[in-house]
């Protein structure tokens, strides 16, 4: 697994690994353009987290996920009190990569 400094640096040494969509929360599953997938239609490849030196709210974690078809892209998300609001099932799934 590698080790970034920054979530910039992570996300574009994914890219360049072939994650190139960019994948975004919504409250059951997760999407990417206009493809919704639920969270048996997904697995997470990749998982770093960062947190902020000072602020909380600087916190976040980027994912290398790969749908079950084929697309690879990165999903970026706030932790604790700053994470977007997700179904049960996406949220155990992120949970378990997560720490």
């Amino acid at each position: 697994m590698y080790q970034y400094a920054s979530p910039s640096q992570a996300i574009n040494e994914l890219r360049e690994r072939g994650y190139t969509l960019d994948f975004n929360l919504k409250e059951n599953c997760i999407v990417c353009n206009i493809q919704k997938f639920n969270a048996d239609e997904f697995d997470i490849k990749e998982v770093y987290r960062f947190e902020g030196n000072s602020d909380p709210g600087d916190e976040s974690i980027v994912l290398g996920i790969e749908s079950k078809n084929g697309l690879k892209g990165i999903l970026v998300n706030g932790y604790g009190y700053s994470s977007e609001p997700m179904g049960d099932e996406i949220e155990r799934k992120l949970k378990l990569h997560a720490h």
